[in-house]
Parts: structure tokens; C-alpha cells; sequence
């Protein structure tokens, strides 16, 4: 009985939470290149913090970070936050801090909307993810069927809509950046040379936003979430989105230093196409509640057309961190 109490003991110990360690987990996409600044800086030593980054792929390897308590901080999608928070999971929004990367990307110059795609076969990373959900509700909003009107190849990443535009297999695709800056590299078509370019920056998703619903053209489209209760982590919430905040300032004022640091974290990506996609983002770090009225209209027009995307509701006011 003693042998087994201290090997429990000794496992115990090995499996156990490292209290000083903050892990975050993101995806590949521009919300979470900040965090590899804030860990080059070694930004929470003060509170006796060391920062852990963790690569999520897919929405399914987020849940299962979440399900395991792998994580105390995550960078998502806001739709994602919504549905995850409306299906039981304790989380609390805490900002939106990118509002504009998607770009439709094309080999024909001369396309300058959503209708000007119409029966053309488009490539779309990740079913339901916020690239299709936003060309999705483009398109209903300016008057087209996204089932019958366009020829949608989904695939399972953004690398590989990136690469099936650089081998020519097809001539349109739909893009976050930095995606769409790479593609761009990797073909040449920037910077702007002699020679025609082979693909083109078409329609800014943002843009056309603005333009059919009436409103700034700007998406709340990512932020970061803390997982768990947050009564007595106040400080550390605070301090981080200080720090987020600091981090994301350096990161948009020196895209080439930054381009460098996240791909030493993420080599899948290119230090030059990163560089340049950092001027087309938009980026505005804004707290979650001050986000309320952005995010709960787009909310609803995901509402209005498929609930699922939102957790089945508009999530209630305990979803925002105070």
C-alpha cells in the first residue's frame, strides 16, 4: 500500500499542472503571431509567469485542447467563441483585435465583386470556418445562391487552397492573410514587375461588407478567450491583454522583425509574404465589451442563416469579459 501511494504520488507530480505556466493556444492566423513576441519577451515574468504557446489546426484540436484543460488563454475565431460558450464551455471573450484578412484572390483582373464571381469555381479553406461564412452571407446578401451560383472546392487548409493557386489548378481562391501575400511571392505577382502578374488582389471581403450591409468595413473576426472561472485571475487577464496589446503595436510598426520571429514558431509560413501581409490586415484590438454591438450584429446575420455557426443563439452578456 505505501509502494502504491507513492508511485500515485510520483505520477501525481508528473502530470500535474505547472502553475506558472500559461499556455495559449491559437492557430496558424495572424491573431496569435503577437504571443511569440510577448514569449521572445518574457512578458509575465513579472507576475512570476512564463508563456507557452500551442498550435491548434483545426476546430476539432481546440476542443480538444478545451475538453483536456491544456490551455488557460485561446485565440479563435469569435463565432467559434460563441458556439463553444452557447454549447456549456466556461469561457469568457476578452477582445476582438483582427477585423479585416480575407481577400478573394484571382488570375482575372478584371473581377471587383462577389456577382462578378458568379459560376466560377472558387477554393475555400475549411468548411463553415470564417472564410465561407462571410462569403457565404456576401453572397445571400447580394442576391445569389453560394450552392448554386458558385462551384465551391473546399480543402482542408489554407496551405493548400495557397498551393492549388500556385500549380494553376485553379484560378480563384478565397484567402486569409497572410495566405493571400504569399500566393502573391510565390508567384511573383508582387512586387509588381514588367511582366503581367499571375494573380491579383480581387475582392476585399471587408470592403464588400460595408458596401451590402451599410456599415464600416470592418468584421469582428478573432480574438482572444480565457478558459475557466476568472474570479481571482484578474490580474493575470489584465496584465496579458496588456501585453497582447503592446506586442500587436510592435507587430504592425516592424512587419519584417515580426515576419521573422513567427516564422522561426510557425516555418510553415514565408518571411517575405508575411511581411507584406501586414499592412492589409486590419487590425484593432478592442475589449469585448466595447465589441458588444459589432459582434452582436454579426452574430445575427449568422443567426438569421444558420444558428449552428453561433452555438444555435445570440450568447448572452456573461460571454464578454468585463
Amino acid at each position: 500500500m505505501k509502494i502504491f501511494l507513492i508511485c500515485f504520488i510520483f505520477l501525481s507530480s508528473l502530470f500535474a499542472k505547472d502553475e506558472n505556466k500559461i499556455v495559449v493556444a491559437g492557430p496558424i492566423a495572424t491573431v496569435s503571431h503577437p504571443i511569440f513576441h510577448m514569449i521572445q519577451n518574457d512578458v509575465l515574468k513579472d507576475i512570476g509567469k512564463k508563456i507557452e504557446f500551442r498550435l491548434w489546426n483545426n476546430p476539432d484540436e481546440l476542443r480538444a485542447i478545451i475538453l483536456k484543460g491544456d490551455a488557460d488563454f485561446i485565440a479563435l475565431p469569435t463565432n467559434v467563441a460563441s458556439n463553444l460558450y452557447n454549447k456549456g464551455v466556461n469561457l469568457k471573450l476578452l477582445n476582438v483585435s483582427v477585423w479585416g484578412i480575407l481577400q478573394m484572390i484571382s488570375r482575372d483582373s478584371n473581377l471587383k465583386s462577389i456577382k462578378d464571381f458568379k459560376d466560377k469555381e472558387i477554393v475555400i479553406p475549411f468548411r463553415a470556418d470564417m472564410p465561407d461564412i462571410v462569403f457565404q452571407e456576401l453572397a445571400k446578401k447580394s442576391g445569389l445562391n453560394p450552392k448554386k451560383d458558385f462551384k465551391i472546392q473546399y480543402v482542408a487548409n489554407p496551405v493548400d487552397a495557397m498551393q492549388m493557386l500556385i500549380l494553376r489548378r485553379v484560378d480563384h481562391a478565397l484567402l486569409a492573410e497572410p495566405a493571400v501575400s504569399i500566393a502573391l511571392r510565390k508567384t511573383k505577382s508582387f512586387p509588381v514587375k514588367l511582366v503581367a502578374p499571375e494573380l491579383y488582389r480581387s475582392v476585399n471581403l471587408q470592403e464588400e461588407w460595408g458596401k451590402l450591409f451599410n456599415v464600416e468595413a470592418k468584421i469582428p473576426q478573432a480574438g482572444l478567450a480565457y478558459i475557466g472561472d476568472t474570479k481571482g485571475k484578474e490580474e493575470l487577464i489584465n496584465k496579458f491583454l496588456i501585453e497582447y496589446e503592446k506586442s500587436l503595436s510592435w507587430y504592425k510598426q516592424n512587419p519584417k522583425e515580426a515576419a521573422t520571429l513567427v516564422v522561426k514558431n510557425l516555418p510553415m509560413l514565408d518571411v517575405e509574404g508575411l511581411a507584406d501581409s501586414i499592412e492589409h490586415v486590419v487590425f484593432e484590438n478592442i475589449k469585448a465589451q466595447d465589441a458588444i454591438n459589432d459582434l452582436e450584429f454579426f452574430f445575427g446575420i449568422l443567426k438569421e442563416n444558420d444558428a449552428k455557426l453561433i452555438g444555435g443563439k445570440l450568447p448572452n452578456k456573461e460571454l464578454y469579459y468585463k
